[in-house]
């Protein structure tokens, strides 16, 4: 899969992947704008975001899974059908009756829509160069805001009609992913056969687990800013919903960019790691003032708000490239899964935890303790030349952008 492919297809490529991923993201990231029309069903809050959060857990529990059958039999079906079915299954989910009949629904769709998420990120392992391949996985990473984003826009007003015509509209856009996929995008060359098996495992070595590790450290700074954004600006800097929101909106955008940026500066420097150890570095001061911000009550705590919202997701992209060069095409789709699972699930974790701990001791403290992951973060990245054994692990190294300069 390190073969090069040329012309513009790629950029295709990449279009319609990220199509099928926008649309799988809408759904699976994008329910809880259906929690109001929810709970005008009777449902309480806590049910109703329950079931928000099922294709999240669908997509946790398969993500592994869609990894390895794309490691198998390629991107290409992989990719169509997991998403069809889960647009079929979102249609269905408008004649059960009850909570538990609905959750399963949404539990279903969001683990068949997973494999968007896998197969994804290995075409662009396949079509795109090295020196183009932090732009395209950036590229790819925006998926997730923009399914948000169509979320948004689409599902307050269709479920003023009714869940029913919300949900097939959803469903309608992942069978379009689907089929446009099946129609227009094709496997890149593989080098090892498709025989995945035979291939050398990479997780023999420290370093995919070194990378798995930093990733999902840096994710509790990140879903720290995030999720408590807004009411630390209302709560603490006295600030309206509507004005708070406009402004946090304008942060995701920026924090799209920087993850395009940072990718473009990987493909300069020919390096995925050095720029995710120097981003974190950076954003562990921001945090830091964001912190003293908090306990002194200052203004300058909402600039630091800002930029750390915007640090704290740069160097997503980053890690998969790097976790999907280093694996290979014979491994790429379960180390993709793997990664995607264990951030996801360390995401779950954060707004409970640093909930509680905000409740009981205060903004200040919450976003002190998270100082402190970035810079465990950089330190447990793997460094250029560090030995690791195997045949295969200098190519494999050179691929993530390891060795190829000083890190």
């Amino acid at each position: 899969m390190e073969h090069e492919q040329h012309g513009p297809r790629r950029w295709w490529v990449l279009a319609v992947g990220m199509f099928a991923m926008t649309s799988g993201c809408a759904f699976q990231f994008g329910l809880p704008y259906l929690i109001p029309v929810l709970r005008d069903e009777g449902l309480s809050l806590s049910r109703a975001g329950l079931l928000a959060a099922c294709p999240t857990i669908g997509l946790v529990l398969t993500l592994a899974a869609w990894g390895a059958a794309a490691d198998r039999w390629g991107e290409r079906w992989v990719l169509a059908s997991g998403l069809g079915l889960g647009g079929l299954v979102l249609p269905a989910a408008t004649a059960v009756h009850g909570p538990f009949a609905l959750g399963l629904c949404f539990l279903l769709a969001g683990a068949a829509g997973a494999s968007a998420h896998a197969s994804s990120g290995r075409l662009i392992l396949g079509w795109f160069p090295a020196r183009e391949r932090g732009l395209a996985m950036g590229l790819r990473q925006t998926s997730l805001p923009l399914g948000v984003a169509l979320a948004a826009l689409l599902l307050p007003p269709l479920a003023a009609h009714g869940r029913a015509r919300a949900l097939a509209v959803l469903g309608a856009l992942s069978v379009a992913a689907a089929l446009l996929v099946a129609v227009a995008v094709r496997d890149p060359a593989r080098t090892d056969g498709g025989a995945g098996a035979r291939a050398a495992n990479p997780y023999r070595t420290a370093v995919l687990w070194r990378l798995h590790g930093a990733a999902t450290l840096l994710v509790v700074p990140q879903f720290t800013v995030s999720v408590f954004a807004l009411v630390f600006l209302v709560d603490e800097r006295g600030w309206s919903p509507s004005t708070a929101g406009p402004l946090l909106a304008c942060v995701q955008v920026a924090g799209a960019g920087a993850r395009l940026a940072a990718g473009r500066w990987s493909d300069v420097v020919g390096s995925r790691v050095r720029p995710i150890r120097q981003l974190a570095v950076t954003a562990s001061g921001v945090l830091a003032l964001l912190a003293v911000g908090a306990f002194t009550g200052s203004a300058p705590a909402v600039a630091a708000l800002m930029a750390a919202g915007v640090l704290t997701v740069s160097t997503n992209g980053l890690s998969f490239t790097a976790v999907a060069e280093y694996a290979g095409s014979a491994w790429a789709g379960r180390a993709l899964g793997v990664h995607t699972t264990v951030r996801n699930a360390v995401a779950a974790c954060v707004g409970p935890t640093v909930g509680a701990l905000i409740g009981s001791t205060g903004y200040g403290w919450a976003y002190a303790l998270v100082v402190g992951f970035p810079l465990a973060a950089a330190a447990l990245l793997p460094r250029p030349h560090e030995k690791s054994a195997g045949p295969t692990s200098r190519a494999r190294r050179e691929r993530a952008g390891l060795d190829l300069k000083p890190g």
